[in-house]
């Protein structure tokens, strides 16, 4: 995840750190206006992730799919008019959104196509205060309702990611713990270390 609101040359030179280390998706955030502006930033940044096959989504402003690059929209929750939403969005696109302790959001997302849900907060985190700590319990369960990818966000690093080991997941959403990082690469290169870790614990469990 990166902060829209970050000065274009800081985050462009972070995100190019991340992607060239080995992330596989963005999701931009903080970006709340349609302006000329917004929308050669937004096209900038999906022209240095497209470069390497990865996509990037905004958070929420779905409507900026329409006008740029972007390959996808991630919700914070389901919203009000999705009817609506689903018919304007003039192109395909990938479409997460995320998830608490309240499995109906699961049920609501594979209802409607959703290629991936967010559980969001695995551990207390600063970023994400205003989440609540989802439990392991929650997360099995919705493994036995949905065959979507399932991300794991909030407090996640390089030392609490190992207990997420006992959870069946396909990934991970980090902000500070990369973009705030005082070396990007190492700290992206750690991350999927430890990752790589648990799904390999995974592969042999099963």
């Amino acid at each position: 995840m990166a902060d829209g609101g970050i000065k274009i040359n800081t985050l462009t030179e972070k995100l190019q750190k991340a992607l060239e280390a080995g992330i596989s998706i963005i999701q931009l955030y903080n970006i709340s206006d349609d302006s000329e502006e917004s929308i050669r930033q937004i096209n900038s940044l999906c022209r240095l992730a497209h470069r390497l096959g990865v996509p990037v989504l905004i958070n929420n402003n779905w409507g900026l799919v329409n006008h740029t690059l972007l390959d996808g929209v991630h919700f914070d929750k389901i919203p009000d008019d999705y009817a609506h939403i689903e018919k304007a969005i003039q192109k395909k696109c990938l479409k997460g959104i995320t998830c608490t302790n309240d499995l109906d959001i699961i049920r609501w997302a594979d209802e409607n196509y959703f290629d991936y849900v967010s559980f969001c907060s695995m551990f207390p985190s600063p970023t994400v205060s205003s989440c609540e700590i989802v439990s392991f319990e929650t997360v099995k369960k919705a493994r036995t309702l949905t065959r979507m990818p399932v991300f794991l966000a909030g407090g996640i690093n390089p030392e609490t990611i190992q207990k997420l080991s006992p959870l069946a997941f396909d990934g991970i959403a980090v902000v500070s713990g990369i973009m705030s990082s005082p070396d990007i690469t190492l700290h992206t290169k750690k991350y999927l270390s430890e990752l790589n870790k648990i799904q390999q614990h995974e592969s042999r469990n099963h």
